[in-house]
């Protein structure tokens, strides 16, 4: 079996030569008194070890580490920690015991990125990052660097980064282990993307479209866990705003639709409709789901037999807001088709609050091409109707837009507005003192204007 592929219980069966190390000084006497206190012991005599010591031990970790490069030893002492976290998480917080002020714990295991020990890499640095939450006390900083020391040490921002980036190279370059890299690094990260800054050193890094590629439908059991771990990466991506903008220019949501559409197994299911739930609402993706034919998709899903009830509850949701997307789509549309035919007339959606709340930046297409048609309306048109309304609907783009006053005022819209306040008809001239005023006054003071 191939060393990567070993399991905790395997590697913890290696007799480790600890005298020898001794013996040649790259461990001490006392490390070599609690090794044979720790090594092959059960597992509540380990854990009654470290209830009385833990820090101690934890230091023999950290210098191992840091001092002997033999992979089947460094391998060991990771499975140790490894079986350690597991047990018990908050553990974790013993490589950061006031009593470590003076140890760099983090350098030892940026040092291990680049070894082929994946596995216990890992899980290791996995439960250690994840569950350490270290905090400043007393002047003992989150790395354990006492804050009156001149040593730069490692810091759990540095080694976050370190691991991104190798976490990164698993997937796009050479990985440790040819059949494990990519497995390995996606479930890596479908936990440390948790963390804030994770995610901005991951979209740093070019990391998200990386995930892409991976997000494709799968058949067999290995393939469908890297699958969920993909598409649970792409999930927390989705509360972070410069990863969503990678995001809307990449093909991830095909992919994601396609996933929907084809997978079986409820896990899956369940991230990428949270995820969809997530986007709806974000920039283009609203209409492009709808362009992909997800509301049929999700109506297909919702007929289905989940057990879930935040899947069933996420469904609902994304059912209801595709509707009104669909909705406010097809408004919006037949606003634009009569905008641009130049055949402007009171239809409800002109005095409809909600739809230009809902519609605003929609006027920002093509570079604010409707705007523009409205006020080529105003020097071509001789239908009082059309002036009038063309004067209305500036002036709600204006009150609604949090720059329209600026927006309007650059495309030369005033002179044109106010050209028609002295026209013969009264309703072209009461909409023109309209779009003037909120041309002066902003939409601070708009809404007080009477319509």
């Amino acid at each position: 079996m191939d060393r990567a592929e070993l399991t905790t219980e395997q590697v913890l069966k290696r007799d480790i030569p600890w005298e020898t190390y001794m013996t040649t000084k790259l461990i001490t006497g006392t490390c070599l008194q609690l090794l044979r206190r720790y090594d092959n012991r059960s597992e509540s005599q380990r854990a009654s070890l470290l209830d009385d010591d833990g820090p101690a031990y934890v230091r023999v970790f950290v210098s191992i580490l840091r001092d002997i490069f033999k992979e089947e030893t460094v391998e060991y002492v990771l499975a140790l920690i490894d079986e350690m976290l597991t047990a018990n998480p908050k553990r974790a917080r013993l490589f950061h015991d006031k009593s470590l002020a003076h140890e760099d714990a983090y350098e030892p295991f940026l040092n291990c990125f680049g070894k082929g020990i994946g596995l216990y890499k890992r899980r290791a640095v996995r439960y250690w990052l994840w569950y350490a939450r270290p905090k400043t006390q007393d002047g003992v900083l989150s790395n354990g660097e006492s804050s009156s020391s001149k040593k730069k040490f490692i810091t759990i921002d540095d080694l976050l980064r370190g691991l991104v980036e190798w976490l990164c190279a698993q997937v796009l370059k050479k990985p440790s282990h040819p059949t494990r890299g990519i497995a390995v690094a996606i479930s890596c990260l479908a936990t440390l993307l948790k963390e804030p800054l994770v995610r901005s050193s991951f979209v740093q890094a070019d990391g998200v479209k990386l995930l892409i590629p991976l997000i494709t439908p799968a058949s067999t059991q290995q393939s469908i866990q890297l699958l969920y771990e993909t598409c649970l990466c792409v999930w927390l991506l989705s509360y972070y705003e410069p990863a969503i903008n990678y995001l809307a220019t990449s093909r991830a949501l095909p992919r994601l639709v396609e996933v929907v559409k084809s997978s079986t197994k409820e896990k899956v299911v369940r991230v990428v409709v949270l995820t969809l739930k997530n986007l709806l609402s974000k920039g283009a993706f609203g209409a492009q789901m709808v362009d992909l034919g997800l509301l049929q998709i999700v109506q297909s899903l919702k007929a289905q037999a989940w057990s879930d009830e935040d899947l069933l509850e996420a469904l609902n949701q994304l059912d209801e807001g595709l509707k009104d997307k669909i909705k406010k789509l097809s408004s919006f549309d037949k606003y634009k088709q009569e905008v641009l035919l130049g055949h402007l007339d009171w239809t409800p959606v002109h005095k409809d609050p909600m739809f230009w709340r809902d519609n605003i930046s929609n006027f920002e297409e093509n570079d604010f091409q409707i705007l523009r048609v409205l006020i080529t309306i105003l020097d071509t048109s001789s239908d009082p109707r059309a002036l009038a309304v063309a004067c209305f609907d500036l002036s709600q783009f204006i009150q609604h837009h949090a720059a329209g006053r600026v927006i309007v005022t650059d495309l030369k819209a005033k002179e044109r507005v106010m050209k028609l306040m002295n026209h013969e008809n009264a309703e072209v001239t009461k909409n023109a003192l309209l779009c003037i005023q909120r041309l002066f006054l902003g939409a601070k003071y708009a809404s007080f204007l009477q319509v």
